[in-house]
């Protein structure tokens, strides 16, 4: 992993030798810093400006990938143009259609049920909180005291585990949050790889270098998948060893000033 700053005469060279960019971002931790509770997570001017140039340039498509509902994400971005992907990819909105994991849609009313059996469980523990996001569930626990977030794991477990051992779910964990999905075989990686494709069917001849920034574990299937591409993988935090990313940014500031660098 590299520093991008440290690299930026290689990496301008090599995205002025491709004829178009496909810039995709995480939101939470990237474009924004991390926050106690979700709706505290709000994009500032000045990178929303950026954003709203690099979309006018003919060179660039952007989208934003995120956790978030689809719905929430949008209203949090405000931009058109743009390629919106909620719920790490289940629901995306971009090329003037839509696309909506069937399977996750079917699971709505299950996952409507869960949340309020987790809700009830943890109800007890102070700072924990469930959000529904329709297609997921994500239960955060950032601002729970250390010594109580074992209580935050064990309620999960006991509400959980069955439903994940039977496959009738899958549970993942990012920072301070665990993540309820539906099982299916769908990431942010293949997310990424739906785009690309669509991307090169609708300016068919064009080459297209896939280029992506995220902070969490949740984008470690991007990044392997950008790697594959030969794009451009950037990590968003402090040099991490564990993360495939090629190039890391040390903050959301910092990823206002390659954005205004591009």
């Amino acid at each position: 992993m590299q520093y991008l700053f440290d690299e930026w005469d290689s990496i301008s060279r090599r995205l002025e030798s491709v004829d178009h960019v496909l810039f995709l971002s995480d939101y939470d931790g990237t474009l924004t810093p991390i926050v106690d509770r979700p709706e505290l997570a709000v994009l500032n001017n000045n990178t929303r400006k950026l954003l709203r140039k690099l979309v006018k340039n003919r060179r660039y498509t952007v989208g934003i990938i995120s956790g978030r509902a689809l719905s929430d994400l949008k209203s949090k971005i405000d931009l058109e143009g743009i390629i919106y992907a909620g719920n790490h990819g289940l629901e995306i909105e971009g090329f003037g259609s839509s696309f909506l994991e069937p399977i996750a849609e079917e699971m709505r009313p299950f996952l409507g049920m869960l949340n309020k059996a987790l809700s009830a469980t943890m109800r007890g523990i102070k700072g924990v909180f469930v959000e529904n996001k329709g297609l997921t569930l994500s239960v955060h626990y950032r601002m729970v005291k250390g010594t109580e977030e074992i209580k935050v794991r064990d309620a999960l477990e006991k509400i959980t585990d069955p439903l994940n051992v039977t496959g009738k779910i899958k549970v993942t964990h990012g920072k301070k949050v665990y993540e309820i999905r539906p099982p299916v075989d769908w990431n942010k990686g293949k997310a990424v790889a739906w785009l690309t494709a669509r991307l090169r069917d609708e300016i068919d001849g064009t080459q297209v270098m896939p280029l992506y920034l995220g902070d969490d574990l949740t984008d470690e299937d991007a990044f392997e998948l950008i790697n594959r591409e030969d794009g451009i993988s950037i990590f968003v935090g402090e040099e991490d060893s564990t993360s495939v990313a090629r190039y890391f940014l040390k903050s959301p500031d910092e990823v206002a000033e390659f954005l205004k660098m591009l």
